[in-house]
C-alpha cells in the first residue's frame, strides 16, 4: 500500500531525520515507525498490556467463528418423536450453553481489550502531538512568520489522532480479521463442504478489490476536505487573534465572506466526499448480500440431496453472517487508514521541515556569568532575507561587556535583523557573532537565550495572569522577586489598583492591557531573568513622556553589570550611549558617541537636528 507523499517527509519514527523530497510512502515502513512511536510513549505497564490486548482480540476471534459450530451441532441432535414433536437432550443444552458462552466470550474481548490498551494508545496519541509541538516551536522564525496558527494546530490534532486509529484498526481489526476469514473457510472446508470456503472466498476477494478500487477513487476527496477544512480553521483563528484590526478597519463583512467562501469550498468537498462514501456503502451492500444469497441457496440444495443436516444450514449461514461484521469493518477500516494516513501525511510533512538554527554536536554550555556582562562581537556579518533585498551587508563591531550599544537608522536597515541574530534566531550567511569570544553557533541555544533577554517593540503576553507572563522568564522566582521585577518596571502602581493584583488575566496577547502596559510587563519580564545581554527593541515607545522618563531612568540602573544593545527611533533616549551606530541599507555608514556623531554632521547629526525641530 503505497502512495506519493506531497513534499519532503520525514520517517514518523526518528524525529533528527530528514528523508529525500519525493518520496514514497511505504505502509510496512510506516506502521514499523508507529510501533516504534508506542514503544517509546512510556506508558503505564507497556510490556503487559500489548500481549495481553492481542491475546484478547485473537481469543474473542476464535471464539466468534467457533459458535456457529457449536450451534448447528446443537440443533444436529434434536430428536424428532412420533405425536411429541421434538425431544432436547443433555447434549442440545450443553452444546446451546457452549455457544451461548463463545459468543459471549466472542462480544467481551474486544470490550477487555479497549480496557487493557486504552492507555497505550492515548499515550502514544499524545507523544505524537508532543513530538511534532515541540519540533514545531523549534522552527525558523521566517517559517512561523509564513504559517497560520490554526492550520498547524489543526495539523498536530489530526495527526496525531490518526496515530490512535491506525493503531487500533490495523494491529486489532486488519489482522485478527484475517485470521478469523482463514478459520472461517478451515471450518467450511472441513465441516461443510469446499464449495462453501469457494463460495466465501470469491465473496471476500471481489468484496475486498471493490472496495480498495473505490476507496483510492475516493482519497482525492477526502485531501480536498481536509484542505478546504485547514483553510477555514486558519481564516476563523487568524481573524478572531487579529479581531481589533478587522474591527478598527471596519472588514467584519469582507473578512466573514472570505470565511464563508472558505466554508463554501468545505461543504462542496464534504458533499462529494459523502456521496462517494453513500457509492461505496452500496457497493459493499450489495456483494455481501449476494454471497449470503448463494451460500443460502448452496446449503439448501445440499440438505434436499442429502449430503448435509439442517444443523449445517445453520452453521453455514451464521458464519457466513459472523464474516460480515469483520469483513464490513475491513471496508471501514481500509477508508479509515487511508484517510489517517492522509492526515499523518501533513503531520509527517510538517516533521520533515528541518529547522534552520539547531545545536552543533559540540556546542557548549556558557561559563558562568562574571557580573559583568558579556562581550558581543559581529565580525563581517551579512545576511540577507529570503523576501527582501537588503539585510546585512559585512557589518562589524563589538559592544564590551558592561556598555550600551544603540543601532538607528531608516526603517528595513536591518536593525531588527541585527538584533535576531544576535538572539540566534537567524545564522549569519557569512561572517560569525560571538558572545565573549565563543560563536553563537557554538553555545547551545538553550544556554544561550538564558543569556540574553529582549525588551520587544510589541511586546506578546500569554492568556494567563500577570505573574505568569512575568515569571515566565524565569519560572523558578520567588514571589518577591516577581514582585520586585514589576516595581522596578514601574507596574506597581498600576498592580496595587488592580482588585485581583498579580493574579489578573491578560485576555489573549495582552489585549487587556494598554500598549504601554504591555511594554512594562515586557520589561518586567526581561528583568526577572536577569540576562547578562539586554536588547531594547524600541521598549519605550508605547509609553508616554513621564512614563518613558521613569522607565529610562529604571533602564539606566539595570544595565549595571549587563550588557545593553538598544534599537532607537527616538535618539533622546540613546544620548548617553556608549557608541551608536548608524545603519543605512545594510551597512554601518557612522559609528560613535552622540557627541561624535553631531561633530561629524552627517546622517547621525541630520535626523538629530530633524527630530528636535520636531520636538
Amino acid at each position: 500500500m503505497t502512495y506519493h507523499d506531497a513534499g519532503a517527509v520525514r520517517r514518523f519514527g526518528t524525529p533528527g531525520a530528514v528523508a529525500a523530497p519525493a518520496t514514497r510512502f511505504d505502509f510496512w515502513r510506516s506502521m514499523a515507525d508507529l510501533g516504534r512511536l508506542v514503544m517509546r510513549s512510556g506508558a503505564p505497564g507497556l510490556a503487559w498490556r500489548i500481549p495481553a490486548a492481542l491475546l484478547l482480540v485473537f481469543t474473542g476471534k476464535l471464539a466468534g467463528v467457533w459458535a456457529p459450530v457449536m450451534l448447528g451441532d446443537a440443533i444436529n441432535t434434536l430428536t424428532p418423536v412420533a405425536g411429541e414433536g421434538v425431544r432436547l437432550g443433555a447434549g442440545f443444552v450443553g452444546l446451546a450453553l457452549s455457544f451461548a458462552a463463545l459468543r459471549t466470550i466472542a462480544a467481551a474481548a474486544p470490550n477487555a481489550r479497549d480496557a487493557v490498551f486504552t492507555s497505550v494508545s492515548q499515550a502514544t496519541m499524545a507523544k505524537a502531538a508532543t513530538e511534532t509541538f515541540a519540533h514545531t516551536l523549534s522552527l525558523s522564525l521566517d517559517f512561523h512568520q509564513s504559517k497560520q496558527t490554526g492550520t498547524l494546530a489543526r495539523i498536530i490534532d489530526r495527526g496525531s489522532r490518526s496515530t490512535d486509529f491506525l493503531i487500533r484498526s490495523v494491529v486489532f481489526n486488519l489482522g485478527p480479521t484475517a485470521v478469523e476469514l482463514v478459520l472461517a473457510m478451515i471450518v467450511m472446508a472441513t465441516r461443510l463442504d469446499w464449495r462453501f470456503a469457494a463460495t466465501a472466498f470469491a465473496t471476500i476477494v471481489i468484496y475486498t478489490i471493490s472496495t480498495f478500487r473505490i476507496t483510492d477513487w475516493r482519497l482525492s476527496h477526502r485531501r480536498q476536505l481536509n484542505e478546504a477544512d485547514s483553510r477555514a480553521a486558519g481564516l476563523s483563528v487568524d481573524a478572531m487573534i487579529n479581531y481589533e484590526t478587522v474591527k478598527t478597519f471596519g472588514s467584519e463583512a469582507r473578512t466573514v465572506a472570505t470565511y464563508g467562501q472558505a466554508m463554501g469550498d468545505y461543504v462542496k468537498a464534504s458533499v462529494q466526499a459523502n456521496t462517494s462514501l453513500s457509492l461505496l456503502n452500496t457497493v459493499q451492500s450489495t456483494i455481501l448480500n449476494i454471497g449470503l444469497a448463494l451460500m443460502t441457496v448452496l446449503a439448501g440444495l445440499e440438505v434436499m440431496q442429502g449430503h448435509m443436516r439442517v444443523g449445517e444450514i445453520t452453521t453455514a449461514v451464521f458464519l457466513l453472517i459472523g464474516l460480515y461484521a469483520p469483513l464490513a469493518m475491513l471496508g471501514f477500516n481500509y477508508r479509515e487508514i487511508r484517510q489517517a494516513f492522509i492526515d499523518m501525511e501533513q503531520m509527517v510533512g510538517l516533521l520533515g521541515v528541518a529547522p534552520d538554527i539547531v545545536d552543533a554536536p559540540d556546542a557548549q554550555e556558557l561559563p558562568p556569568a562574571s557580573g559583568k556582562g558579556a562581550r558581543v562581537a559581529f565580525e563581517a556579518v551579512s545576511f540577507q532575507h529570503d523576501a527582501r533585498s537588503t539585510g546585512l551587508k559585512d557589518v562589524s563591531f563589538e559592544a564590551p561587556a558592561g556598555t550600551t550599544t544603540a543601532i538607528v537608522g531608516p526603517s528595513g536597515a536591518g536593525k531588527t535583523t541585527a538584533i535576531r541574530l544576535a538572539l540566534r534566531l537567524l545564522d549569519p550567511k557569512s561572517g560569525r557573532v560571538t558572545l565573549d569570544g565563543v560563536d553563537l553557533r557554538l553555545i547551545r541555544q538553550r544556554a544561550l537565550r538564558r543569556a540574553i533577554a529582549l525588551v520587544p517593540q510589541d511586546v506578546a503576553l500569554f492568556n494567563d495572569s500577570l505573574y505568569a507572563n512575568i515569571a515566565f522568564a524565569r519560572p523558578e522566582a520567588s514571589p518577591e522577586e516577581v514582585r520586585a521585577a514589576a516595581e522596578a518596571a514601574e507596574l506597581g502602581g498600576f498592580i496595587e489598583s488592580l482588585p485581583n493584583g498579580l493574579s489578573t488575566l491578560v485576555g489573549e496577547r495582552g489585549v487587556k492591557l494598554s500598549g504601554g502596559m504591555r511594554q512594562r510587563v515586557g520589561i518586567a519580564r526581561a528583568l526577572l531573568a536577569d540576562p547578562r545581554v539586554l536588547i531594547l527593541d524600541e521598549a519605550t515607545s508605547a509609553l508616554d513622556g513621564p512614563t518613558e522618563e521613569a522607565i529610562q531612568q529604571t533602564l539606566r540602573k539595570v544595565r549595571a553589570g549587563r550588557t545593553t544593545l538598544v534599537i532607537a527611533h527616538r535618539l533622546s533616549t540613546i544620548v548617553d550611549a556608549d557608541q551608536i551606530l548608524v545603519l543605512r541599507r545594510g551597512r554601518i555608514v557612522e559609528r560613535g558617541t552622540h557627541a561624535d556623531l553631531l561633530s561629524k554632521a552627517g546622517e547621525y547629526a541630520a535626523l538629530w537636528r530633524r527630530q528636535t525641530r520636531t520636538g
